[in-house]
Formats: structure tokens, C-alpha cells, sequence
């Protein structure tokens, strides 16, 4: 893969929290594919709360949620996140 094409390829974030056995299944999911993704823990740092919050008209802190880009996943089934990121990387 080029730098170019590197760069270009929409970043990873899952917020969600250490004690939650779901994001840990998605910390596990995506280092088992190798890819590179940020981990945002809600309930360690209001900053990532808040940012969660502002994905959804709610504000509820709606964890795990993945985004792939522009794409939020919110505790997606795994050939769903499967298909997203197969479409999006």
C-alpha cells in the first residue's frame, strides 16, 4: 500500500470503556485484522464522553460504537462490521 493511499484511508475509533466485555470483543476483532484503530474510553475521560455524545441526537453515551470514517456502528453484528470495513478501507 502507498503512503498516499495510507493517508487517505478513513481512521478507526472505538469509544467505549475497559470494563465492557463488547468493547473489548471489538478491541480484540480489529487487532485481529491488523488495523490500526483509536480506543476512546468514555468513562475515563469526559472529553470522549462527550465526543460519543455527539454522534447521536440522544447524547446518551450509546457504547460500543465504531466509526469508520464519516460511518457509525453502534454495537454492530460482526459481518456487518465486516462489510463496512471491507467497503470503507
Amino acid at each position: 500500500m502507498s503512503k498516499a493511499t495510507y493517508l487517505m484511508r478513513p481512521k478507526i475509533i472505538l469509544y467505549g470503556t475497559e470494563r465492557c466485555h463488547k468493547s473489548q470483543y471489538y478491541k480484540r476483532y480489529l487487532e485481529g485484522l491488523n488495523l490500526n484503530y483509536e480506543f476512546l474510553d468514555v468513562e475515563q475521560n469526559e472529553a470522549n464522553a462527550n465526543a460519543l455524545r455527539g454522534l447521536y441526537e440522544n447524547r446518551k453515551l450509546n457504547f460500543p460504537t465504531i466509526t469508520i470514517g464519516e460511518k457509525k456502528l453502534r454495537n454492530p453484528l460482526d459481518k456487518d462490521l465486516k462489510k463496512w470495513i471491507e467497503k470503507l478501507l
